[in-house]
Protein backbone atom coordinates (compact mmCIF):
# COMPACT_ATOMS: atom_id res chain seq x y z
CA UNK A 1 0.00 0.00 0.00
CA UNK A 2 1.25 3.45 -0.90
CA UNK A 3 0.23 6.44 1.22
CA UNK A 4 0.63 10.15 0.67
CA UNK A 5 1.55 10.96 4.27
CA UNK A 6 3.08 8.79 7.01
CA UNK A 7 3.09 10.34 10.49
CA UNK A 8 5.51 9.04 13.12
CA UNK A 9 5.22 9.72 16.84
CA UNK A 10 7.59 8.78 19.63
CA UNK A 11 4.56 8.11 21.84
CA UNK A 12 0.87 7.46 21.30
CA UNK A 13 -0.88 10.89 21.27
CA UNK A 14 2.16 12.84 19.94
CA UNK A 15 0.64 12.90 16.48
CA UNK A 16 -2.87 13.89 17.57
CA UNK A 17 -1.65 16.72 19.79
CA UNK A 18 0.71 18.30 17.30
CA UNK A 19 -0.49 17.50 13.78
CA UNK A 20 -3.92 15.91 14.14
CA UNK A 21 -5.52 18.84 12.34
CA UNK A 22 -3.29 18.64 9.29
CA UNK A 23 -3.83 14.88 9.09
CA UNK A 24 -7.60 15.28 9.02
CA UNK A 25 -7.35 18.18 6.59
CA UNK A 26 -5.35 16.09 4.12
CA UNK A 27 -7.68 13.11 4.50
CA UNK A 28 -10.59 15.42 3.66
CA UNK A 29 -8.74 16.29 0.45
CA UNK A 30 -8.59 12.62 -0.53
CA UNK A 31 -5.04 11.87 0.59
CA UNK A 32 -4.06 8.54 2.14
CA UNK A 33 -2.56 8.86 5.62
CA UNK A 34 -1.19 6.38 8.17
CA UNK A 35 0.34 6.62 11.64
CA UNK A 36 3.28 4.71 13.11
CA UNK A 37 3.95 5.08 16.83
CA UNK A 38 7.49 4.21 17.84
CA UNK A 39 6.77 3.24 21.47
CA UNK A 40 3.72 2.29 23.53
CA UNK A 41 4.33 5.10 26.02
CA UNK A 42 4.75 2.53 28.76
CA UNK A 43 6.73 4.86 31.03
CA UNK A 44 3.81 7.27 31.31
CA UNK A 45 2.67 7.86 34.88
CA UNK A 46 -0.97 7.23 34.04
CA UNK A 47 -2.51 4.31 32.21
CA UNK A 48 -0.53 1.39 30.79
CA UNK A 49 0.83 0.17 27.48
CA UNK A 50 -2.31 -1.91 26.89
CA UNK A 51 -4.63 0.99 27.70
CA UNK A 52 -2.74 3.36 25.46
CA UNK A 53 -2.83 0.93 22.54
CA UNK A 54 -6.63 0.77 22.88
CA UNK A 55 -6.83 4.56 23.11
CA UNK A 56 -4.60 4.87 20.03
CA UNK A 57 -7.00 2.71 18.04
CA UNK A 58 -9.94 4.85 19.20
CA UNK A 59 -8.13 8.04 18.20
CA UNK A 60 -7.26 6.58 14.79
CA UNK A 61 -10.95 5.97 14.09
CA UNK A 62 -11.69 9.61 14.83
CA UNK A 63 -8.92 10.98 12.61
CA UNK A 64 -9.80 8.58 9.80
CA UNK A 65 -6.30 7.29 9.04
CA UNK A 66 -5.99 4.13 6.95
CA UNK A 67 -3.94 2.35 9.60
CA UNK A 68 -2.05 2.80 12.84
CA UNK A 69 0.89 0.62 13.85
CA UNK A 70 3.22 0.50 16.83
CA UNK A 71 6.88 -0.51 16.52
CA UNK A 72 7.10 -1.26 20.29
CA UNK A 73 10.45 0.43 20.76
CA UNK A 74 11.41 0.97 24.39
CA UNK A 75 9.84 4.12 25.78
CA UNK A 76 12.50 6.47 27.16
CA UNK A 77 15.34 4.53 25.57
CA UNK A 78 14.80 4.70 21.82
CA UNK A 79 17.99 5.58 20.01
CA UNK A 80 19.07 6.73 16.56
CA UNK A 81 21.09 3.60 15.83
CA UNK A 82 21.09 0.92 13.14
CA UNK A 83 18.53 -1.32 14.85
CA UNK A 84 15.99 1.46 15.25
CA UNK A 85 16.71 2.95 11.82
CA UNK A 86 16.10 -0.38 10.08
CA UNK A 87 12.71 -0.71 11.78
CA UNK A 88 11.68 2.74 10.52
CA UNK A 89 13.18 2.15 7.06
CA UNK A 90 11.02 -0.97 6.67
CA UNK A 91 7.87 1.06 7.32
CA UNK A 92 8.90 3.81 4.92
CA UNK A 93 9.60 1.27 2.19
CA UNK A 94 6.37 -0.59 2.94
CA UNK A 95 4.13 2.46 2.64
CA UNK A 96 6.15 4.66 0.26
CA UNK A 97 4.99 8.06 1.59
CA UNK A 98 5.68 11.27 -0.26
CA UNK A 99 5.53 13.20 3.02
CA UNK A 100 6.69 12.15 6.47
CA UNK A 101 5.60 13.93 9.65
CA UNK A 102 7.94 13.50 12.62
CA UNK A 103 8.48 14.71 16.16
CA UNK A 104 9.79 18.14 17.06
CA UNK A 105 13.47 18.79 16.39
CA UNK A 106 13.91 19.64 20.08
CA UNK A 107 11.50 19.44 22.97
CA UNK A 108 10.92 18.97 26.70
CA UNK A 109 10.79 15.16 26.41
CA UNK A 110 14.16 13.65 25.39
CA UNK A 111 12.45 11.01 23.23
CA UNK A 112 10.99 13.68 20.95
CA UNK A 113 14.27 15.09 19.67
CA UNK A 114 15.77 11.62 19.34
CA UNK A 115 12.74 10.39 17.42
CA UNK A 116 12.94 13.42 15.11
CA UNK A 117 16.53 12.62 14.17
CA UNK A 118 15.84 8.89 13.94
CA UNK A 119 12.97 9.31 11.49
CA UNK A 120 14.78 11.96 9.43
CA UNK A 121 17.89 9.81 9.08
CA UNK A 122 15.87 6.69 8.29
CA UNK A 123 13.99 8.65 5.62
CA UNK A 124 17.27 9.33 3.84
CA UNK A 125 18.69 5.83 4.30
CA UNK A 126 15.46 4.25 3.01
CA UNK A 127 16.48 5.54 -0.42
CA UNK A 128 19.79 3.67 -0.46
CA UNK A 129 19.40 0.41 -2.35
CA UNK A 130 22.48 -1.14 -0.73
CA UNK A 131 20.68 -1.11 2.62
CA UNK A 132 18.68 -4.30 2.23
CA UNK A 133 15.47 -4.98 4.12
CA UNK A 134 12.79 -7.63 3.78
CA UNK A 135 9.04 -7.70 4.38
CA UNK A 136 7.33 -11.09 4.63
CA UNK A 137 10.47 -12.70 3.25
CA UNK A 138 10.64 -10.47 0.17
CA UNK A 139 13.28 -7.85 -0.49
CA UNK A 140 11.92 -4.32 -0.25
CA UNK A 141 12.59 -1.69 -2.88
CA UNK A 142 14.33 1.49 -1.83
CA UNK A 143 12.11 4.55 -1.29
CA UNK A 144 12.91 8.07 -0.19
CA UNK A 145 10.09 10.49 0.72
CA UNK A 146 10.06 13.90 -0.91
CA UNK A 147 10.06 15.72 2.41
CA UNK A 148 10.17 15.34 6.19
CA UNK A 149 8.23 17.88 8.25
CA UNK A 150 8.71 18.17 12.01
CA UNK A 151 5.62 19.16 13.95
CA UNK A 152 6.01 21.54 16.90
CA UNK A 153 5.32 20.14 20.36
CA UNK A 154 5.73 21.63 23.84
CA UNK A 155 8.50 24.11 23.12
CA UNK A 156 7.43 27.19 21.19
CA UNK A 157 9.82 26.77 18.29
CA UNK A 158 9.59 29.27 15.44
CA UNK A 159 7.73 27.49 12.62
CA UNK A 160 9.15 27.42 9.10
CA UNK A 161 5.62 27.25 7.78
CA UNK A 162 2.06 27.22 9.14
CA UNK A 163 -1.11 25.57 7.82
CA UNK A 164 -4.68 26.45 8.77
CA UNK A 165 -6.72 23.75 10.52
CA UNK A 166 -9.74 25.80 11.67
CA UNK A 167 -12.46 23.45 10.32
CA UNK A 168 -10.76 20.47 11.99
CA UNK A 169 -9.87 21.89 15.42
CA UNK A 170 -12.77 20.42 17.37
CA UNK A 171 -12.35 16.99 15.80
CA UNK A 172 -8.63 17.20 16.61
CA UNK A 173 -9.53 17.79 20.27
CA UNK A 174 -11.92 14.84 20.13
CA UNK A 175 -9.08 12.62 18.93
CA UNK A 176 -6.78 13.91 21.67
CA UNK A 177 -9.41 13.22 24.34
CA UNK A 178 -9.63 9.61 23.11
CA UNK A 179 -6.48 9.18 25.21
CA UNK A 180 -8.67 9.18 28.30
CA UNK A 181 -6.01 7.87 30.67
CA UNK A 182 -3.64 10.72 29.89
CA UNK A 183 -5.64 13.93 29.85
CA UNK A 184 -7.93 15.85 32.16
CA UNK A 185 -10.50 13.73 33.97
CA UNK A 186 -11.77 15.14 37.28
CA UNK A 187 -12.88 11.64 38.35
CA UNK A 188 -9.51 9.98 37.77
CA UNK A 189 -7.83 8.37 40.78
CA UNK A 190 -4.41 8.33 39.12
CA UNK A 191 -1.58 10.75 39.99
CA UNK A 192 -1.70 14.23 38.50
CA UNK A 193 0.82 14.85 35.73
CA UNK A 194 2.04 17.68 33.55
CA UNK A 195 -0.48 16.82 30.82
CA UNK A 196 -3.45 15.75 32.97
CA UNK A 197 -4.55 19.25 33.98
CA UNK A 198 -7.37 21.08 32.23
CA UNK A 199 -4.84 23.82 31.47
CA UNK A 200 -2.90 21.50 29.16
CA UNK A 201 -5.94 21.06 26.92
CA UNK A 202 -6.50 24.81 27.01
CA UNK A 203 -2.90 25.31 25.94
CA UNK A 204 -3.47 23.19 22.83
CA UNK A 205 -6.13 25.67 21.78
CA UNK A 206 -3.83 28.58 22.63
CA UNK A 207 -0.98 27.21 20.54
CA UNK A 208 -3.31 26.66 17.58
CA UNK A 209 -4.61 30.21 18.03
CA UNK A 210 -1.10 31.64 18.18
CA UNK A 211 -0.09 29.86 14.99
CA UNK A 212 -3.36 30.94 13.39
CA UNK A 213 -2.73 34.55 14.30
CA UNK A 214 0.53 34.45 12.33
CA UNK A 215 -1.37 33.74 9.10
CA UNK A 216 -4.59 35.57 9.98
CA UNK A 217 -6.80 32.53 10.61
CA UNK A 218 -8.41 31.14 13.77
CA UNK A 219 -6.49 27.87 14.23
CA UNK A 220 -3.33 26.50 12.62
CA UNK A 221 -0.43 24.09 13.12
CA UNK A 222 3.23 24.93 12.63
CA UNK A 223 6.09 22.84 11.27
CA UNK A 224 9.84 22.94 10.95
CA UNK A 225 11.83 21.71 7.96
CA UNK A 226 15.43 20.54 7.89
CA UNK A 227 17.53 22.63 5.52
CA UNK A 228 18.01 19.86 2.97
CA UNK A 229 14.25 19.47 2.57
CA UNK A 230 13.24 23.08 1.91
CA UNK A 231 10.96 23.68 -1.08
CA UNK A 232 7.29 23.48 -2.02
CA UNK A 233 4.95 22.80 0.89
CA UNK A 234 3.21 19.46 0.26
CA UNK A 235 0.58 19.43 3.02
Amino acid sequence: MKVDILAFGAHPDDVEISCGGIIMKNISLGKKVGIVDLTRGELGTRGSAAIRLKESADAAKITGVLFRENLKMEDGFLQNDKKHQIAVIKKIRQYKPDVILANALEDRHPDHGRAAKLVADASFFAGLRKIETKLNGKKQEEWRPKVVYHYIQYRNLNPDFIVEITPFMEKKMEAIKAFRSQFFNPNSKEPATFISSSRFLDDIYLKAENHGRMINVKYAEGFNVAEEYRGEILI
